[in-house]
């Protein structure tokens, strides 16, 4: 992200902002086609398309006509019909895990800031960390028909796979690093960042410590690396708690109730999502609990609120615009039919210090 007769004529983006309400088929009746237009301006349907796909090849008398029609009978392009007719699409669809997750939302933003300006539009859908919602997501990729498909994470499922695999689109895949994406990948090592977050907490001297998590998909893999990097460092893991829906700050209350309840000796506690974590430090705060001295808490994030929370919440973060960018950048590229000189680019977590450790 000309006037005549003082007012402004219409031009092609006016023409793609039109609301659906504006044409005939708001009040009943059949819906504005490309034919309707044609009759109306005196010209053939393939001159209406012309002059709003690429006016440059159409007269200027006949495309101010067409507009002029298009705007007073709402008339609006389909490209998801155009896509069945031509096999050909201007949408990118990105599936996110959680729709409101900020640095979900950044990496998206930032993705879609280098495919609009080419002409492609992102399709926001939400997966919700299901099995089952994403494979009817990615079910219905085969009638949608869009030009390539973006995930906040990989995919799993080997039936998903070979589906999306077979439609012949470019795939991004984000948000971890495994050894066989479907095709193309921008991504960080859960694992890794497990590890990263047992170092911290056994280089600021806790001994007994806590894992809370989901239970599946990047949430395990960063338990795992945290309990194997905490056994080399000599930390008790007291307590590994998982959740297997994380929707909201809630959900990280509800996690912190359960912790302290379970292990109320526990000396610091890694949430591997700030949703979490976030939810967690709200939660000590209002019990009357000191953040760090009773309790010490680490995230993985790094959202909006990490660091207007007091104290602010130490976490490990993704430079997620980076990652969105980047994803962008070479969706672009397999689109223009260029090939990619490697399609895997792997970012490394940084940790963001702040009081709560």
């Amino acid at each position: 992200m000309s006037a005549e007769n003082g007012r402004r004529q219409p031009t092609i983006d006016d023409v793609l902002r039109l609301p659906a309400s504006a044409g005939p088929a708001a009040s009943g009746e059949r819906a504005m086609r490309i034919e309707d237009v044609a009759a109306l301006a005196g010209v053939s349907p393939i001159t209406v398309s012309r002059a709003l796909r690429d006016p440059s090849k159409v007269a200027d008398k006949s495309r101010k006509r067409i507009l002029e029609v298009v705007e007073r009978t709402g008339y609006a392009l389909n490209p998801h019909a155009r896509a069945l007719r031509s096999g050909r699409s201007d949408i990118v669809a990105a599936f996110v895990s959680n729709i409101l997750s900020p640095q979900f939302g950044l990496a998206v933003r930032a993705c879609a800031a280098i495919l609009e300006p080419e002409g492609f539009q992102l399709m926001i859908g939400q997966t919700s960390y299901s099995y089952a919602r994403e494979t009817a997501m990615i079910r219905s990729l085969r009638q949608i028909r869009p030009a390539a498909v973006m995930f906040t994470g990989v995919i799993e499922l080997e039936d998903n796979r070979r589906f999306l695999a077979g439609l012949g689109i470019p795939v991004m895949e984000t948000w971890a690093y495994p050894r066989d994406p479907i095709d193309m990948l921008v991504g960080f090592s859960n694992i890794d960042g497990g590890r990263m977050a047992a170092d911290c907490l056994a280089d600021a001297g806790y001994q007994r410590v806590a894992y809370v998590g989901r239970s599946g998909g990047r949430g395990a893999l960063r338990r795992k690396g945290f309990a194997a990097r905490a056994g080399e460092r000599g930390l008790t893991v007291a307590c590994e708690f998982t959740v297997d829906v994380v929707e909201s700050v809630a959900d990280g209350r509800a996690a912190f109730h359960a912790l302290r309840e379970r292990a109320p000796e526990v000396q610091a506690v890694f949430f591997a999502n700030d949703l979490l974590a976030v939810g967690a430090l709200m939660e000590a705060r209002r019990l009357g609990l000191d953040v760090p001295g009773d309790i010490a808490i680490l995230g993985f994030g790094d959202n909006d609120l990490a660091d207007a929370l007091s104290p602010g919440l130490t976490t490990l973060a993704i430079d997620v615009e980076a990652l969105g960018r980047r994803a962008g950048e070479m969706i672009l590229k397999r689109l223009r039919g260029e090939e990619l000189a490697d399609p895997v680019t792997v970012f490394e977590p940084v940790l963001h210090r702040r009081g709560s450790i």
